[in-house]
């Protein structure tokens, strides 16, 4: 006869091969979480903050593109946005994408502001060569 039995092999231990064939996934789920899940999270969480910060004379960005300033927040999630003068739009609270606020300058900021008629600061290489 040419060709030989064949006989089937006797299983090993199973309690060892399920972990180790079950780790690349849990590494790859660790690496997600990490590198995708966790930073947008955190992102929603600001994002959140940011709109229920929102108050009246904020520069703000909407979804849209639109620049414009906060004239009204109402309750129910709307804000009443200046886009031009005299043109206000309505628009849900949660399409605002940026605010735009810039705090005052402290006085620590002003006393080491150069005066306007002063030569400007000896800058880096990009500076010079750009002539800025």
């Amino acid at each position: 006869m040419l060709v030989s039995p064949a006989y089937a092999q006797a299983s090993g231990a199973g309690g060892g091969d399920v972990f180790v064939s079950l780790m690349p996934l849990v590494l790859i789920f660790i690496v997600f979480y990490f590198l995708l899940i966790r930073p947008q999270q955190q992102k929603m969480k600001q994002h959140k903050a940011m709109l229920e910060a929102l108050k009246k004379g904020d520069q703000v960005l909407t979804g849209g593109g639109i620049v414009g300033k906060v004239t009204r927040v109402d309750p129910d999630g709307m804000v009443m946005v200046e886009i031009a003068q005299g043109v206000q739009v309505k628009v849900a609270k949660g399409t605002i994408s940026d605010v735009f606020n810039k705090p005052a300058p402290t006085a620590n900021e002003n006393a080491g502001a150069a005066a306007p008629g002063s030569a400007p600061a000896a800058g880096g290489f990009l500076s010079r060569l750009f002539k800025r």
